[in-house]
């Protein structure tokens, strides 16, 4: 492997974008895509990449799976321990990329992460599938472990321990909302000339629409 890919190309001839394609809200607009990403069989189609910046300012990125949209904001869960939610402790400020790369599609949101209430949070936990539930309970998210094996027994101890009755709500887990302040929508076109939309949020909550060179 040589690790050159200055020869490796494609050109993406999905579709255009133009501004009459687009509604005044960009949460229709991604609801649109979404619906047409699904209906595409795309395999995790609610899946974003979220970007943090930590105390010391250094970026990380990692997937996590959208569970929630109104026009408050994007919704995702994790563990308050874990190091996505230090980081938004320390800088509220995140962006999330929805990367539909079958359909040569991109949405990037820039905004900020504000922890939800706790009913919310309950909620959509009690919701979830028992084994998953478990999972939340057994897993100190992006602390060291030795080894998987001490991971699997805990787990078997929790399903011990709450082999009756509902799995209750951790603390330490629960959801976030990103409360979008612009949202950029990226189609591929042919020799690289994509179409690129963002929508920016003033101070008075109106969504401006611009055009932007690719």
């Amino acid at each position: 492997m040589s690790g050159n890919f200055e020869s490796y190309r494609r050109e993406y001839t999905a579709g255009g974008l133009t501004a009459a394609d687009l509604p005044d809200s960009p949460f229709s607009q991604f609801e649109r895509w979404l619906e047409q990403a699904v209906n595409a069989g795309l395999s995790d189609p609610t899946a974003m990449a979220l970007s943090t910046i930590d105390e010391d300012g250094r970026p990380w990125q990692r997937i996590v799976l959208l569970k929630g949209l109104s026009e408050a904001g994007f919704v995702f869960y994790t563990n308050f321990g874990s190091d996505k939610a230090e980081a938004i402790s320390a800088n509220p400020n995140v962006s999330l990329l929805f990367p539909w790369n079958e359909l040569d599609r991109q949405v990037i949101v820039g905004g900020t992460a504000k922890r939800m209430s706790f009913a919310e949070s309950a909620a959509y936990f009690l919701s979830r599938p028992r084994e998953s539930q478990i999972a939340a309970w057994a897993s100190r998210q992006s602390r060291p472990i030795a080894k998987r094996a001490l991971l699997e027994e805990e787990v078997r101890k929790l399903r011990n321990k709450f082999a009756e009755g509902e799995v209750p709500v951790p603390d330490f887990w629960g959801g976030y909302r990103v409360q979008p302040e612009r949202i950029e929508f990226w189609q591929g076109g042919e020799h690289r000339l994509h179409d690129r939309f963002r929508y920016q949020l003033d101070g008075q909550g109106v969504w401006s629409l611009s055009q932007l060179q690719p």
